[in-house]
């Protein structure tokens, strides 16, 4: 197949198919990222401000549901592409889905809100682990450009959120939240024309589904999806018109609970029921304690959107001269500094491994965390001027999001590797869905979290960042305490069941 073959180096010699991935993501990545840097600020904006006037404690649960439902509905969008759609067939609809999530948005009608969410968020679960994965797709297996051609996709999701959060982010405060979201969705449309018009370079890559069913399952599996989108819609009708109270703090509750319940379930299935040989438990035992650090580190992570989002429209001084600066172009600094440390990190690790410095999975994991909880130490302070009635510099948020970066490239792509070394091979693909879950229940923490923010009692923020931040310097020298342990069991070798006998208790 051409895209596969060394000779094709269209995109700055790698596959040209690499190309249409890469300015899709970057639209849909400028969607995505435009629209949620501006949600929890119009939800508690006022009605003159054509805002729904929620408090923060309802806006922020709103906001933690819709992050964590973002990534948990990749799990059924990634099942969907491999025995119904194919990725390529996904990856459209998906974008075609969240296109019109976004157009409902910028409709000046708050009665249609929530379906424009809901539509994002199923648009999104089907498109955005499917990009990801056709990206591997276009090289063979020992293709040595592969690792690079994440690296410059990566950057196209950084630049696609650069622009999302300058182009909307500036819009909402000068036209108008419901010019930002047409323009997210102006964004959706100019990937999907790219992408219908470059889709001959992605030739036969994923363009069929990668599991064959029999068309009986097939049948049985588009009337579940139909019913569960009828339930769906009529749950959604039901509360638009009045008829159905939802409050979103007791759902976010019980959501948070679902999914790690859910979570430990599936990881305990293949640890328990998956025949595992001892090496390969001693090695699902050192992931269990970086996905704790993952959800963890996202519950802090994701204030971004939400607690911090705020302080930076409320509580910070916004003026440069006769210019006031939006508040989400302050969540763009998460991704300058990515591109920027993004090369310095990678040669960190590179030169630690030379000087045979290598810290274990675990460790990079509870560093990254610690670094993140640091950054609400700064907050902390800018809390304690803030709730003495005067607006704070911007350097303090923008400290605070260089922080989070450092942390977020302490442990982010540790994570992902450590997933992919460190699951049993027959299990590879499941365990990275379950490792998704991870992010949804950081999320929907993190919306809890942020709810505690009441605007009212500003005095009691500076304690509410101190305790998470302290509560995540103490979940992170915990589990940098275990990785001493763990570090030995990451570095036992895969072993087959046929390779390793299972103790006399598993061969019944």
């Amino acid at each position: 197949m051409t895209t596969k073959t060394s000779n094709d180096t269209r995109f700055f010699g790698h596959p040209g198919g690499l190309q249409t991935l890469f300015f899709t993501e970057m639209w849909e990545r400028m969607s995505y990222y435009g629209m949620r840097a501006l949600l929890v600020l119009f939800m508690t904006a006022s009605l003159q401000q054509e805002g729904l006037a929620f408090t923060v404690a309802t806006a922020t649960a709103i906001y933690g549901l819709y992050t964590g439902a973002v990534y948990f509905m990749g799990l059924p969008g990634g099942w969907i592409a491999d025995r119904l759609l194919g990725g390529q067939k996904a990856v459209w609809y998906g974008g075609i889905i969240i296109m019109c999530g976004h157009i409902v948005l910028a409709i000046p009608s708050n009665s249609t809100f929530f379906i424009g969410l809901i539509l994002v968020v199923l648009g999104t679960g089907l498109l955005k682990p499917n990009i990801s994965a056709m990206v591997g797709e276009l090289y063979d297996e020992h293709d040595p450009r592969r690792d690079s051609g994440y690296t410059l996709y990566y950057m196209g999701i950084n630049i696609g959120s650069v622009i999302g959060y300058m182009v909307c982010g500036w819009l909402a405060p000068n036209m108008g939240y419901h010019w930002a979201f047409g323009a997210a969705a102006v964004g959706m449309a100019i990937g999907l024309i790219q992408y219908r018009a470059t889709s001959i370079r992605l030739n036969n890559v994923a363009n069929q589904p990668t599991v064959q069913i029999s068309d009986a399952t097939k049948k049985k599996s588009w009337l579940g999806i139909g019913i569960f989108l009828i339930a769906l819609a009529a749950v959604t009708t039901m509360a638009s018109l009045g008829k159905l109270t939802i409050n979103p703090v007791e759902l976010a509750k019980y959501v948070a609970v679902a999914f790690t319940i859910i979570f430990f379930m599936y990881f305990g299935g293949i640890f328990f029921f998956g025949e595992l040989t001892e090496s390969e438990k001693k090695r699902m035992g050192a992931l269990l304690l970086i996905c704790v650090a993952s959800a963890c580190f996202w519950a802090g992570f994701e204030q971004a959107g939400s607690s911090l989002n705020l302080f930076g429209r409320d509580y910070t001084d916004r003026l440069i001269g006769s210019f006031e600066i939006p508040p989400a172009w302050f969540q763009s600094a998460n991704a300058f500094f990515i591109i920027i440390l993004s090369p310095f990190f990678a040669a960190l690790w590179i030169n630690l491994g030379k000087r045979m410095i290598d810290p274990s999975y675990g460790a990079k994991c509870a560093i990254g965390l610690i670094i993140m909880a640091s950054g609400f130490i700064v907050m902390f302070f800018a809390a304690q001027f803030a709730a003495s009635g005067l607006k704070v510099a911007p350097y303090w948020l923008v400290m605070t999001y260089f922080l989070h970066t450092v942390g977020e490239l302490c442990l982010s792509p540790v994570a992902l590797s450590a997933v992919s070394k460190l699951s049993p091979k027959r299990f590879a693909g499941q365990m990275m869905g379950v490792f998704v879950l991870t992010y949804s229940i950081g999320n929907v923490i993190a919306g809890l979290l942020a709810g505690s923010f009441d605007p009212n009692r500003l005095d009691e923020m500076p304690n509410l960042y101190i305790q998470i931040s302290l509560f995540s310097i103490a979940i992170g020298i915990v589990i940098f305490l275990l990785s001493l342990k763990t570090r030995h069991w990451e570095k036992l070798a895969e072993k087959t069941p046929q390779d390793e006998p299972h103790p006399v208790a598993q061969q019944g």
